[in-house]
């Protein structure tokens, strides 16, 4: 049997945060880093997993279920019994994996793992499965099998992403539309400042910020925020819990913003964009209550040493940011964040210039 070699990419959310599991918009890009996946199969009844992550190794019998594997390698387990429930074969074997993703810094390692391994396993097996599909399979596993009430951007993002291109997502609709990103053609640098703040969506407030959602789409008598989005803010006089209604805002303004920022690529307009980031990380800041004290002093900080705009990127209560900047003003806020964080004492960032790179798929 040959062995397969799949990479998968992480992701920065450029805009859009919470939005995937209220059936709204996102837009997000693949990053240059990935997750590669190497796949020796053989006839055993088990995936036997090594990682760079961590020493030793997982069995992963082909029969799992939620519930027998647990930390690192239920990911991999997960997408297993995904693959498994869905009707596809899936080969035992030996599996390394390889990464360039910082667990826990909101860039979506878990996804990009998920999707690897599905890559590698469905193609040892010899089974094509459509894009939106294997996102599907990914995201059942991570909620499932890991138990992490994840929507489905992570995924997405990693199968579908393109060099200098972000993805625009409709999450009721599951299309995913391409939307030019090369600030540097307009003079402008994309910082990715991973505060070292780690975080877990495993824990209560990723999911408690789901079911406050959920309520407040209750009280107004829908499914889903996605139904309320075109019937202005007033309509959240109806939800109960002023919790909830805040929460519910962040929703229905992130949806617009990200309608606002993908007009402002249209117009290389990054003025505006920056400006978009600022009111994207104040709503989830005051009405999504997802950023820490460490995230707030990175953004603003950022901007006020000359970035066009920052915000917190991912699910949450650590992780990274990203700014917007000129290039000729990219290294100095680089190093007013840097001073910033060294002064009240917290772990030094890292930070890095990136761009929008290839989504998940074999490597030779």
């Amino acid at each position: 049997m040959t062995t397969v070699l799949y990479a998968a990419p992480g992701r920065i959310n450029l805009i859009g945060e919470h939005t995937d599991y209220n059936l709204g918009w996102a837009l997000p890009i693949a990053l240059p880093w990935r997750t590669v996946v190497t796949f020796e199969p053989s006839d055993a009844d088990a995936v036997t997993v090594r990682s760079d992550y961590v020493d030793g190794s997982a069995r992963i019998p082909l029969n799992t279920k939620p519930g027998d594997v647990t930390g690192w390698a239920s990911y991999v387990a997960g997408v297993v019994w995904s693959l498994r429930s869905a009707g596809h074969p899936v080969p035992g074997g030996r599996m390394w994996i390889t990464s360039e993703i910082p667990m826990g810094s909101g860039l979506s390692s878990s996804a990009a793992l998920e999707c690897a391994a599905l890559g590698a396993l469905s193609t040892a097996a010899g089974v094509r499965i459509d894009r939106i599909d294997q996102a599907l399979i990914a995201q059942r596993a991570e909620n499932d099998y890991v138990g992490a009430p994840t929507g489905l951007l992570d995924q997405l993002s990693a199968l579908f992403g393109e060099d200098s291109t972000a993805l625009l997502i409709d999450f009721r609709k599951l299309t995913v539309s391409q939307v030019a990103f090369d600030p540097s053609s307009s003079g402008v640098v994309l910082l990715l400042i991973d505060s070292r703040e780690r975080h877990g969506h495993v824990g209560g407030e990723y999911a408690a910020r789901r079911l406050s959602c959920e309520r407040a789409a209750a009280d107004v008598g829908v499914v889903s925020l996605r139904e309320i989005q075109d019937r202005g803010l007033a309509v959240l006089d109806g939800v109960t819990d002023p919790v909830d209604a805040r929460r519910a805002r962040h929703v229905l303004t992130e949806n617009q913003r990200v309608f606002d920022f993908v007009a402002a690529l249209g117009d290389s307009d990054f003025a505006k964009a920056g400006r978009i980031f600022n009111a994207s990380h104040a709503s989830m800041r005051d009405d999504f209550e997802i950023t820490t004290e460490n995230i707030d002093l990175i953004a603003d900080t950022a901007v006020a040493a000359g970035a066009l705009g920052a915000r917190m990127t991912g699910g949450g209560f650590g992780g990274c940011v990203i700014a917007l900047a000129p290039a000729g003003r990219a290294e100095a806020v680089g190093e007013a964040v840097r001073e910033a964080v060294r002064a009240v004492g917290y772990e030094e960032p890292v930070i890095t210039r990136t761009h929008a790179g290839a989504g998940a798929g074999a490597l030779q």
